[in-house]
């Protein structure tokens, strides 16, 4: 087993989780090397029965107490990394650029829908009457749109949700894809 692999098939994950635990973007960075170094080294101790995502989260698991053992024995945390809602701010506002290509590449009624919805904060009951729909069909309408959107993302970017749905960390699968 490759350690290019591993790291390749489980990264994302890794880093959502840690994002999950820290809310500061540069220990996560931080700690995800960490966990890479830790990786290498022990890579060749795996069993071939073990499962590899199970050790790897165990290794992230001890690495985060690790990092609060040391920080709460060098100082005190502060109110600002305790704070979890500005990291999902600027997830919205790196991503923000890449919305309006994939919506280009909707149909325009669909991206038309999905605007006044999502990113303008229209009412759906209120958009559906200004429409002359029903709103059970304004709400399918809404979905299968975001599905499309979602296809689109899926297509150039590996994404992860917390356990909420919300957006917690993105990275570009490749410099193929030119959306953003």
């Amino acid at each position: 087993m490759k350690l290019e692999d591993v790291w390749s098939a489980y990264r994302s994950q890794l880093k959502a989780f840690l994002h999950s635990k820290v809310s500061n973007s540069a220990d996560v960075e931080d700690l995800l090397q960490e966990i890479l170094i830790k990786t290498h080294n022990s890579l060749g101790s795996l069993q071939k029965g073990d499962s590899i995502q199970s050790w790897l989260f165990q290794i992230a698991n001890r690495t985060t107490i690790d990092f609060y053992r040391e920080k709460g024995r060098t100082k005190e945390l502060e109110a600002e990394e305790l704070w979890f809602g500005k990291r999902e701010e600027n997830i919205k506002a790196d991503l923000s650029p890449c919305i309006e290509p994939f919506l280009k590449a909707l149909p325009d009624d669909m991206a038309h829908l999905l605007r006044a919805i999502d990113l303008e904060g229209q009412s759906p009951k209120a958009y559906a009457q200004e429409l002359g729909l029903s709103y059970t069909t304004l709400k399918s309408r809404v979905k299968k749109g975001r599905t499309a959107l979602r296809g689109l993302f899926e297509g150039c970017c590996h994404y992860s949700l917390d356990q909420h749905g919300s957006l917690i960390d993105f990275d570009q699968k490749s410099n193929k894809c030119k959306k953003c």
